[in-house]
């Protein structure tokens, strides 16, 4: 089993950091890419931020220059640091990451979610 777990959300003012963690365990051979989509009321999950095995990045236009998607695989955990929050960016987040278990099965797994506010 798989699980993946967010930390990291919360209330912040326009403007403001927030830094998001996603913290993979299970019986885990390799994390191959990991994304971070996010979901406001109303609106269809949108990929933020992704982040290949080799270390590529890519972003959404909204997000460019503002945040900044990371991982450390000897902690099996990605990550999200978000700078100049703005009120648009409130959202459920949620983490994606695609692993390979040690019985060699490779799926996408998804985190519970975690809520940031952006207001004053």
């Amino acid at each position: 089993q798989v699980q993946l777990v967010e930390s990291g959300g919360g209330l912040v003012q326009p403007g403001g950091s927030l830094r998001l963690s996603c913290a993979a365990s299970g019986s885990i051979r390799s994390i191959n890419a990991v994304g971070w989509y996010r979901q406001a009321p109303g609106k269809q999950r949108e990929l933020v931020a992704a982040i290949t095995s080799a270390g590529t990045t890519n972003y959404a236009d909204s997000v460019k220059g503002r945040f900044t998607i990371s991982r450390d695989d000897a902690k099996n955990t990605g990550y999200l640091q978000m700078n100049s929050l703005k009120p648009e960016d409130t959202a459920v987040y949620y983490c994606n990451a695609r692993i390979t278990t040690r019985a060699l099965w490779t799926d996408n797994y998804w985190g519970q979610g975690t809520q940031v506010t952006v207001s004053s």
